[in-house]
């Protein structure tokens, strides 16, 4: 043999062992022994393409619906409130099991399925029975805020989708009316930080639209006194009773940012500093006796500074995803379709 035929096998045999030693670590993140932690690169090999096909779902969607990455990163949290993030607020209701979508958190206002499902079934056309709708969930929230001026983030992935969805625990869900005390066992129960997770994820509130059924009891008649909340500013609160009068449409939308209504910015928390956060649990945040020695100072920290606000938002996301996620094949699968285990 030659001796450049002889470096031609050598070459080929080097690049044969590097695509065997690939396929080994693909075959690892797509469901092996070693699959029990989530990584960046999971569907590398499997789905390259995953990142992609989802971006140009949403940002196809966000053409007719400016809302929707405000819609899509609220799923997402909702979904890792409940039985960790696995999907399961993407389940509907079949024999024996009713779906958190009809929760009193979610039911009329959880949104974006439809733009899930859009994702899933591209997916499913580039690489069959490989990404999972848990994992489609984390992708699309980073797309929703990096596309909406935000921070992105390296997102994690390798979760598998549940086979149960809990309406029960959906029902205690945070929620729009919970005081500062609630909401920080409310993030302790989910293992995250009470203080610095739960203020910086409540940022995710500086874009997006809210119905006013979720601020009436704030304009008149706030707990039980017959009278406005006194931590609302006048000027805001003079404009909301105009955009939601008392015997109103409650499910009129309003801009949780009135500043900047569509765009991931610092504005949530300039906006609490003046008092003029639209929901209750927004401004317990700054306005609740408790939140001087607590959450307070975050929030003037975040108002101040919007590197800090994303610094943190970035991390208290990456937690938020690895609550619970599924990576056993025997609790979990890769559902074919997101609303329906695969054996329904």
């Amino acid at each position: 043999m030659s001796s450049s035929s002889s470096t031609r096998v050598s070459q080929l045999g080097a690049a044969g062992l590097l695509a065997a030693l690939l396929a080994a670590v693909c075959l690892l993140h797509a469901g092996g022994a070693a699959a029990a932690e989530l990584c960046v690169d999971y569907y590398d090999c499997t789905c390259p393409d995953a990142y992609k096909i989802v971006q140009g779902v949403l940002m196809e969607a966000h053409q007719s619906d400016p809302r929707i990455f405000a819609s899509l990163i609220r799923l997402h949290f909702h979904d890792c409130f409940v039985q960790g993030c696995d999907g399961s607020l993407l389940l509907d209701t079949f024999d024996g099991m009713e779906s958190e979508k009809d929760a009193r958190p979610n039911n009329g206002s959880a949104r974006g399925f439809e733009v899930v499902d859009a994702a899933k079934a591209a997916l499913e056309d580039a690489c069959p029975g490989v990404v999972s709708c848990a994992d489609i969930l984390a992708i699309a929230a980073e797309i929703s805020v990096e596309l909406s001026g935000g921070p992105g983030w390296n997102v994690l992935l390798g979760r598998l989708d549940s086979f149960t969805s809990s309406k029960a625990d959906a029902e205690n869900l945070p929620g729009p009316f919970d005081g500062l005390d609630v909401l920080r066992a409310k993030f302790r129960n989910a293992t995250l930080d009470d203080t610095t997770d739960l203020v910086a994820l409540s940022g995710g509130h500086t874009f997006g639209r809210v119905q006013c059924q979720f601020v009436t009891g704030r304009l008149y008649n706030f707990s039980g006194t017959n009278q406005p909340d006194p931590t609302l500013d006048a000027t805001y609160r003079a404009f909301l009773s105009q955009r939601c009068p008392r015997n109103g449409d409650g499910t009129s939308l309003n801009d949780l940012d009135p500043t900047t209504p569509d765009n991931f910015d610092k504005n949530y928390f300039t906006n609490l500093e003046v008092n003029r956060g639209f929901l209750q649990s927004d401004q317990e945040l700054k306005s609740d006796p408790g939140a001087a020695g607590t959450t307070a100072p975050i929030v003037d920290r975040f108002a101040g500074s919007q590197e800090a606000f994303f610094s943190s938002f970035v991390t208290s996301m990456i937690k938020m995803g690895n609550i619970r996620p599924i990576t056993d094949p025997s609790q979990g699968e890769v559902r074919n379709r997101c609303a329906f285990v695969n054996s329904n």
